[in-house]
């Protein structure tokens, strides 16, 4: 059952333009998920069809994945389907199917008009899982992966995040033969954002919007803090969302998909998968449009 209340929008899209949707989220690995699940919950364009739990490290993250989103869900008032996705990478779930995935086997599988997206937000784990189990649904899908190194970067100095969750996850994902939409490191980064400017825009809307604010502090000044800058953020999942509500809010190149290693570094073999690579985001179309929804369907409150 799907429950949001849009009204604040005094705007309609033409059922032609909708796209069916599945978020797949490492929601609580930190502070940025939440900010690219609340925009795609207040677009009228996308029809919601599902949310999945995916892991972030060991097989506890994903039911911490699980537990944010429902308070995210709680705090905007809205109801979607949530999925328990695999616990722990595909080496450590081996063959179990978690929910999430056998969903979106039955969902890719259906006949409809509006073409599926799949928006995933972390490691890809619960992807590559239900394409290991039915292969026929890559083909039935766009899929969005904020994931991988800049293409330019051939020795990398740490572990791209997303990837390194699950390498063979990626990997099954590259040699699928999808519509695959990646958006690497190096784009997702420019995402940039002052924690003044989200005190000010986004704090005083809502329970949704004081969660989001005190989530990105909360996390800001932890131990687990030590990469960030200090006063910014990189909204690095928002463009999952920006690139399926309008696909030319960047540039994009075409390119063989690669094959990656262990330590996110690719390589290439020639005949490989065409995929869709960006090179570049428009961060003000994407926070502007998230800030001003956030602003039409929640009522300010002075905090």
């Amino acid at each position: 059952m799907t429950k949001r209340n849009l009204d604040g929008l005094k705007y309609q899209v033409t059922k032609d333009k909708w796209k069916r949707v599945i978020i797949d989220t490492d929601a609580d690995c930190e502070a940025d998920d939440p900010f690219a699940i609340a925009h795609a919950l207040m677009s009228k364009k996308l029809d919601i069809k599902a949310i999945f739990a995916e892991q972030f490290g060991g097989p506890e993250t994903t039911k911490r994945s699980y537990d944010e989103i429902m308070t995210v869900l709680e705090c905007m008032d809205m109801s979607v389907p949530v999925y328990m996705g695999q616990e722990g990478n595909l080496t450590v779930s081996g063959n179990n199917l978690s929910p999430a995935a056998a969903f979106l086997i039955e969902e890719a599988m259906k006949e409809e008009e509006s073409p599926l997206f799949v928006l995933c937000l972390g490691a890809i784990t619960n992807v590559a899982a239900a394409i290991r189990k039915e292969p026929a649904i890559a083909k039935k899908m766009t899929i969005v992966w904020i994931g991988g190194h800049s293409y330019e970067c051939t020795s990398p100095d740490h572990r791209e995040f997303n990837s390194g969750n699950d390498v063979e996850a990626a990997n099954v994902v590259f040699s699928a033969g999808a519509d695959l939409w990646q958006i690497p490191n190096n784009v997702y980064g420019t995402m940039h954002i002052g924690l003044a400017e989200i005190q000010r825009k986004i704090y005083p809307y809502g329970k949704i919007g004081k969660h989001l604010f005190e989530k990105m502090v909360t996390f800001n000044e932890s131990k687990d803090a030590g990469w960030t800058a200090g006063e910014s953020w990189s909204l690095g999942d928002s463009p999952a969302v920006g690139v399926v509500l309008e696909p030319n809010c960047g540039k994009f190149v075409y390119r063989e998909a690669p094959l990656m290693n262990e330590d996110t570094s690719y390589r290439f073999e020639e005949g490989r998968p065409m995929i869709k690579v960006y090179t570049s985001i428009n961060s003000r179309f994407i926070l502007e449009d998230m800030i001003a929804k956030l602003q039409l369907l929640y009522p300010y409150e002075e905090r």
